[in-house]
């Protein structure tokens, strides 16, 4: 199966002598061994756990081993979002944790009694129970080892393991969180740790589109695409995959395939980039709506500045998106530019005003009614026009730019925050997106 350390996980060298310990051969390796991810919308309620239940028995009876990953009911988490609000303006992470954590704990239990009422056997594992062992940062915790022990002895006892997404423990004994959406990332890990067929997501949509349908009617199914796009769309803003997933997928070459729990149609399968792929320059354009904009005036242009400011900023596990630096006063000072979820924005705040006072500053200014239209496809690392095309629809549209940022495969615009979806639409239609290639 190869080196087992998955990219972004912080294994140091003497775990990575231990690792054989965590992560030894599969129980039964003639065995195939799928995984099956299900969102919460596939658990909201009896008869949706009943089904996804039916789900994992035709697998079982198809002769493989079967683990299940299950996400919370329904809107279970945002409603305990909800009620932590209410009882604190700003609730500790470490006991957001704690109470998160149990709403993957009730759809666990309820998926093996479902199992159970079918005639076959299952057990539900947190992911303190399995050992999924993660670093110590609440509410965003990484993924540094999973013990393979007591999934190995459940499955070679032929049970269907039931495994809660989305959580973990670190070496402290505290239970921790992936972030939201991160049962995806559990699903794709334990698939890469255990050599899976392929990672099976199962949600309320049949598959990953050009453009989320919801803003854009004539957004197109895409049957397959690399993991690479489906990585940049993930973090500009395409709710369907959790980033950290596709990473895992990526480097353990772990298809995973997008479906609807609905229906049996086949849905989009994520994989290994292929010729064909880069026939369309763009595959698909996201919006990413919850951004805010910090800019810092008067820094100083010399060595270090920005690596102080932004130590500063990832000390805290702020993420920052895009970066953009205007020189002015003969190269001698700068503004700084970035953008952060709103999430983030008084964390960021707070940080940014002490930097002013101690780096003597010019000010700071704030703008929370921005958001990030983007195109992205593997495509476009040889084709031209992309940029011309996507600039000349938003002008057009009459829609403004603020900021520009590109990479090898993506092309991003900030726009206020009301023309994000026109926006969207404007640019779909530009790359004639609803068209199938």
């Amino acid at each position: 199966m190869g080196n087992p350390v998955a990219k972004g996980l912080r294994v140091g060298a003497a775990d990575a002598l231990s690792l054989n310990r965590w992560w030894g051969p599969v129980s039964s390796p003639t065995v195939p061994l799928i995984v099956q991810k299900f969102g919460g919308t596939s658990v909201a309620n009896a008869e949706r756990i009943h089904r996804a239940a039916r789900r994992a028995i035709r697998a079982k009876l198809e002769g493989k081993q079967v683990v299940l990953v299950v996400s919370a009911m329904g809107h279970t988490t945002d409603e305990l979002l909800k009620l932590a609000g209410e009882v604190s303006a700003d609730p500790p992470k470490r006991e957001l944790d704690m109470l998160l954590t149990t709403g993957e704990q009730v759809s666990i239990a309820l998926m093996a009694m479902a199992i159970h009422a079918a005639g076959h056997e299952a057990i539900s594992l947190t992911g303190a129970q399995l050992g999924l062992l993660t670093d110590s940062v609440h509410t965003r915790a990484r993924i540094q080892r999973i013990s393979r022990e007591r999934i190995d002895r459940e499955l070679a006892a032929g049970r269907i393991v039931i495994v809660a997404g989305f959580q973990g423990i670190d070496a402290g004994g505290e239970i921790t969180t992936l972030g939201r959406g991160a049962s995806d990332t559990t699903a794709a890990a334990l698939a890469s740790v255990l050599g899976a067929e392929i990672c099976e997501i199962y949600t309320d949509v049949d598959g990953v589109y050009t453009t989320d349908p919801r803003l854009v009617p004539q957004a197109r199914k895409i049957d397959r695409i690399s993991y690479d796009t489906m990585l940049e769309m993930a973090a500009a803003g395409a709710a369907v995959m959790h980033s950290r997933a596709i990473e895992f997928g990526k480097k353990y070459r772990v298809p995973i395939h997008v479906r609807s729990s609905l229906t049996d149609a086949p849905g989009t399968l994520i994989m290994t980039e292929t010729k064909g792929m880069e026939d369309a320059a763009v595959q698909g354009v996201t919006l990413k709506q919850d951004l805010a904009s910090i800019t810092l005036a008067g820094v100083p242009n010399r060595p270090g500045m920005a690596a102080r400011i932004f130590s500063a900023i990832a000390a805290k596990n702020v993420l920052v998106d895009d970066i953009v630096q205007n020189v002015y006063d003969d190269g001698r000072q700068a503004n700084l530019t970035f953008s952060v979820s709103a999430a983030d924005l008084a964390e960021a705040k707070r940080i940014c005003a002490d930097l002013v006072r101690e780096m003597n500053l010019s000010g700071m200014s704030v703008d929370d009614g921005v958001a990030k239209v983007s195109a992205i496809g593997v495509g476009m690392r040889t084709a031209s026009g992309v940029a011309s095309t996507m600039f000349s629809a938003l002008a057009e549209g009459g829609v403004n730019i603020h900021n520009i940022s590109t990479s090898e495969i993506v092309l991003s615009c900030l726009v206020r925050r009301e023309d994000g979806p026109r926006a969207l639409q404007l640019v779909h239609d530009a790359f004639g997106l609803h068209v199938a290639p």
